[in-house]
């Protein structure tokens, strides 16, 4: 038995006494040991006795997150998890599905051919809408005064995709700056350092080592009644009064998935700005140009605004309780803060389709071309699709939607 906790903990397979227990229900001061040779009930002072006497650690760290069950009013965690984090959630939710939803139909449908930097931006795209589809269970755990009830598969599923995404987003951002980099500074060598297949290949993996390191999240991930209570809360790793597992497990996360990300990210996104300075001055190709450089730069102020703030944020949340254990007054700030890093980056799934965007032309043209299908009355510019033959066209503040040769046809002066 690896411990034992309060507050109704169910906890399976373990020997006491030379007798397999099948199973142990630990509920405030009343253990009721299950086995084969029938069920026997116990005060826990007994039961925690004779486990030390065997050897066997406690750990009293599982017991209830008091930031999620202490909803003080004139606490600002409270406000913050009450009110402003669902608040959060839903605007982001209402702004970036329809957005990543519609860009996966532009990519699984309208886009005929595809190129390496397509693979990563449809994976990024993916990943946004994962995270998006956790978010209806979360804003309902906030604004139902954070009871949930909605069981421990549920509560461990909602707590990994959320882990789960902002890895998953800065790998494949990471895939992305690498790809601009072999297309800017190795043009030739791109092409067989990194073509399609092994693009895929490399999102697969992506995706594979962002499960397993988001495993200790579903350890650490437990349904727990509050004291004096019957509201059960879904725990977040990071609010965890015992830190022997999540502070190492931070710390992890932060050095592989978003440390070295980021140093790969500067290096690329430099190594390309370089590059494009120093090629000769040509008028056709000045504009393009700038608008990588603009592009590329975007990339490191956005990676550096939301994620080094969330980390360190996170890993300070966790440090404050490995120093203080005792003293959770202190706790306060630093949960205020991780609290609101959680809600400002959740921006980053409205932010991560622009990329698709400037990146992408043909996916632009598309994306615009089936906008203009929906809207035809929707003043736009001219935008015209390969593969939907949409053109919108502004004359005279009047819009609509003509075939493609309709550009060529000679346009109306005002009268």
């Amino acid at each position: 038995m690896d411990r034992i906790t309060r507050h109704t903990q169910v906890v399976e397979g373990f020997c006491l006494g030379g007798v397999r227990i099948s199973s142990l229900l630990f509920a405030d001061d009343v253990v009721l040991l299950a086995s084969s040779r029938g069920s026997l009930q116990l005060t826990a002072e007994w039961i925690a006795t004779e486990c030390e006497a065997a050897g066997m650690r406690i750990s009293h760290g599982s017991q209830p997150e008091k930031d999620l069950c202490d909803l003080d009013p004139h606490h600002a965690v409270t406000v913050i998890e009450l009110y402003i984090m669902p608040f959060f959630f839903l605007a982001v939710l209402i702004l970036g599905l329809p957005l990543n939803l519609l860009s996966l139909w532009v990519f699984a449908l309208r886009l005929r051919r595809w190129t390496r930097s397509t693979v990563f931006l449809f994976n990024l795209t993916l990943a946004d809408t994962s995270w998006l589809l956790a978010l209806p269970f979360l804003i309902h755990y906030h604004l139902n005064q954070l009871y949930w009830n909605q069981g421990l598969p549920l509560c461990v599923a909602v707590r990994m995709l959320y882990h789960n995404y902002f890895y998953l987003s800065i790998f494949f951002v990471t895939c992305i700056s690498v790809d601009r980099y072999l297309a800017i500074v190795h043009p030739l060598r791109s092409l067989v350092l990194l073509d399609r297949r092994k693009a895929s290949l490399l999102c697969v993996a992506v995706w594979t080592a962002t499960l397993l390191l988001s495993i200790p999240v579903a350890r650490m991930t437990l349904i727990q009644t509050c004291p004096g209570s019957n509201r059960t809360v879904c725990t977040l790793y990071v609010l965890l009064s015992e830190t022997g597992e999540s502070l190492p497990y931070s710390l992890l996360c932060s050095i592989i998935g978003f440390l070295f990300p980021l140093l790969s990210i500067c290096y690329c996104g430099l190594c390309s700005i370089r590059e494009l300075r120093s090629r000769p001055f040509h008028p056709d190709y000045h504009n393009k140009k700038l608008r990588l450089r603009r592009l590329l730069s975007a990339v490191l102020v956005i990676f550096s605004s939301f994620y080094l703030p969330y980390h360190l944020c996170r890993n300070t949340a966790i440090v404050i309780r490995a120093v203080y254990p005792d003293n959770p007054a202190s706790w306060q700030p630093a949960d205020m803060a991780f609290a609101l890093e959680m809600c400002v980056c959740g921006l980053v799934t409205c932010i991560n389709p622009l990329f698709s965007f400037f990146i992408g032309r043909q996916f632009r043209n598309e994306f615009y071309g089936t906008i203009a299908a929906m809207f035809p009355r929707c003043p736009g510019m001219q935008v015209t699709s390969k593969w939907t033959h949409m053109t919108v066209r502004k004359r005279l503040q009047v819009s609509t939607v003509a075939p493609e040769h309709a550009l060529s046809a000679p346009r109306p002066r005002p009268s």
